[in-house]
C-alpha cells in the first residue's frame, strides 16, 4: 500500500459519512461585515437558523439537530465577538464540531474595508462591540487583529465592501451549493371588489370592471366567479380571453424580475365592483395560465366573494 492510500481512504470514507451529514454552516467575521444579512440570506436557502449561540454551546446543538427524530439538514449559525470568550473558545470548539460523524461544517468569514465599516457604523448608529468607549475605528482596527487566527480557519472568506443585500444572497447561494433551492416567491391572486375598498397589501392593482358584468344577469346574480355558468357567460366575450391574456403575458414578464429582486411576497389585487363575479373568475383564471412560472407559488383568496 503507498504512503497516499490511508489518507484517500480517510477522505473517501468522510465522503461517505457526510452524504447523510447535516450542513452546518458557521458564520463570523467582522462587527457590521453583513452577518444578519447573511443568516437571512440562509434562511431563504431553507437553512434554520440561530444567532448569537453561546459558542459552547455549538457542538451539543449541533449533535442534538442530527440525532433529533426531525433531523435538520441545513442549520446555519452566526457567532462573533458580542461574547465574552468567543475569540479563546471558538477555535477549540470549531475542531470538535468538525470531528462530530453526522456534521457537514463550513466556516464563512466576512470581512469589509475599514472605510466600509465605518461608514456602515456611521449610518446605523450602533455601537462597535470593542469601542464602547472609543472610536469605531479603533474598535475595527482591534478586531481585525484578534479575529486573524479564526479568519484562517475559514474555508470561505467573504469581501462584502461591495455587495448588496441581494448579491450577498446570491453569493451565498454558490458559496452553499443551494443556489436552487431558494424558497418560491409567494403570489397572493386576492380578488376584491372597489366598493369595499382596495386592499392596502397589494403590491399590483389590476381592474377588471372593463368586462361585461354577471350581476346585471338575473341567473348568475346569486352565483360566484367560480361557477361554471358565470366562467361560461364571461369567456363567451371575446374582451374576456383577451383581458387574460394580455394580463397573463405582462405576469408572466414581471414575476421573474420580482423573484430575482429577491421579493418574497408579492400580493396582485383583481377588482371589481362587488368582488363577487368578474375579479374571482379573472383571479381563478389567471391561477392556471401562471401555474409553471418558475420560482413563484401560487396562492388565490376571495377577499369579498
Amino acid at each position: 500500500m503507498s504512503r497516499n492510500q490511508p489518507a484517500r481512504a480517510s477522505r473517501r470514507a468522510r465522503m461517505v459519512r457526510q452524504q447523510g451529514a447535516t450542513r452546518f454552516m458557521v458564520v463570523t467575521g467582522l462587527s457590521g461585515s453583513g452577518k444578519t444579512h447573511a443568516i437571512h440570506a440562509l434562511e431563504d436557502l431553507g437553512y434554520f437558523c440561530v444567532d448569537n449561540l453561546p459558542t459552547q454551546l455549538i457542538p451539543t446543538f449541533a449533535e442534538l439537530c442530527t440525532q433529533s427524530e426531525a433531523r435538520l439538514e441545513r442549520v446555519a449559525i452566526v457567532v462573533d465577538v458580542r461574547e465574552r470568550g468567543f475569540l479563546s473558545q471558538f477555535p477549540p470548539m470549531y475542531r470538535k464540531l468538525r470531528s462530530l460523524p453526522d456534521v457537514d461544517a463550513k466556516l464563512i468569514f466576512l470581512e469589509a474595508t475599514r472605510s466600509a465599516l465605518v461608514r456602515r457604523f456611521s449610518e446605523t448608529r450602533r455601537p462597535h462591540p470593542l469601542a464602547r468607549d472609543r472610536s469605531v475605528a479603533e474598535g475595527i482596527d482591534e478586531e481585525r487583529k484578534k479575529m486573524l487566527d479564526i479568519r484562517a480557519m475559514a474555508d470561505e472568506i467573504l469581501d462584502t465592501s461591495n455587495l448588496t443585500v441581494h448579491e450577498l444572497r446570491d453569493v451565498f447561494g454558490r458559496i452553499t451549493r443551494d443556489e436552487g433551492a431558494r424558497a418560491d416567491m409567494v403570489v397572493n391572486l386576492l380578488s376584491f371588489g372597489f366598493k369595499h375598498g382596495a386592499p392596502n397589501e397589494a403590491d399590483l392593482v389590476f381592474d377588471v370592471r372593463c368586462l361585461p358584468n354577471p350581476h346585471f344577469v338575473d341567473r348568475l346574480r346569486h352565483l360566484t366567479g367560480r361557477d361554471p355558468k358565470v366562467v361560461r357567460f364571461m369567456r363567451k366575450h371575446q374582451v374576456t380571453q383577451d383581458f387574460i391574456d394580455r394580463l397573463t403575458s405582462f405576469l408572466q414578464f414581471a414575476l421573474p424580475h420580482y423573484v430575482t429582486e429577491g421579493k418574497s411576497y408579492l400580493t396582485v389585487a383583481i377588482g371589481c365592483t362587488g368582488g363577487q363575479h368578474r375579479s374571482v373568475m379573472i383571479a381563478e383564471a389567471l391561477k392556471r395560465t401562471l401555474g409553471h412560472t418558475p420560482g413563484v407559488k401560487l396562492r388565490v383568496k376571495h377577499r369579498d366573494a
